[in-house]
């Protein structure tokens, strides 16, 4: 694998919109070539070149490329937009829409990452070291199609509509997590370490939810099971079983209907 480093030596006045610092956009690309690439900054086209010290070549492919993202980028977006394999490694915090429409490889964010993160993810995975923002895993705005496939871990805490409209994949965060966690999602897997606030699983219909800390408000749609012995992100525990959203339609599977699953630890 080639790894391809780039360093901001010039941070932008305005947001930087930088879709293309992604493997499948460097593969194959000498390193004139990478710093000649588009970025966006306000209304203006430019080079990544006029922002970033680029050094080494790209690997034939995306899944040969790794690219290592250095220096002050909380004023860029959409850092590994769209990335289908390789590495990126963001060594500091960075703005919206990281990993946006992710379809496979490996992004790791070293620091904090703002909303909107993996939007519509579909596969691969997305590791944030710190902490995560609002909508992570959701839909786009106006978009009922949210994370479908991938794995995401957050190891800090997550913020609010995190995992709206989701039908797949799977989130570990490790801390709390805000208001609205996996409204409206009809399939995935999301497990919360911390506490959750309220309207957790609001207008849900499949997919499952598992919180170890507390839940400030329960939804009334969700309906007490009992209790069950499971084992949890490699954690045995002893989990409250709900099933919801009651008020909504239901899909049927093998003549049974289909309910969203909440697991909270005792």
């Amino acid at each position: 694998m080639e790894t391809v480093t780039i360093t901001m030596k010039n941070p932008p006045a305005l947001y930087l919109e930088a879709d293309n610092v992604s493997p499948d956009a460097f593969a194959g690309k000498t390193e004139a070539q990478i710093a000649e690439l588009s970025v966006h900054e306000g209304n203006t086209t430019t080079t990544l070149g006029k922002y970033f010290e680029v050094s080494g070549n790209a690997g034939a492919t995306a899944a040969d490329t790794k690219i290592i993202v250095k220096g002050d980028v909380k004023k860029v977006k959409y850092l590994g937009f769209k990335m289908s394999a390789g590495e990126l490694v963001i060594e500091g915090s960075t703005d919206l829409y990281v990993g946006a429409w992710m379809t496979g490889g490996k992004l790791l964010a070293k620091g904090n990452v703002e909303g909107f993160a993996a939007t519509a993810m579909k596969g691969g995975e997305l590791i944030i070291e710190g902490n995560a923002g609002n909508y992570l895993g959701a839909a786009y705005r106006g978009d009922w199609r949210g994370m479908s496939g991938g794995k995401i871990l957050v190891k800090g805490n997550a913020g609010s509509d995190v995992g709206m409209y989701m039908t797949g994949g799977e989130m570990v965060i490790n801390g709390n997590v805000d208001v609205h966690l996996m409204t409206h999602a009809e399939g995935g897997k999301t497990i919360v370490k911390g506490n959750a606030s309220s309207k957790v699983g609001g207008q849900m219909v499949d997919g499952t939810i598992y919180i170890f800390g507390s839940i400030d408000t329960m939804m009334p749609g969700f309906k007490p099971k009992g209790e069950v012995e499971l084992e949890v992100d490699g954690v045995k525990a002893t989990f409250a079983h709900y099933i919801g959203d009651m008020g909504e339609r239901h899909k049927k599977r093998k003549g049974a209907i289909v309910y969203a699953n909440l697991y909270k630890k005792i």
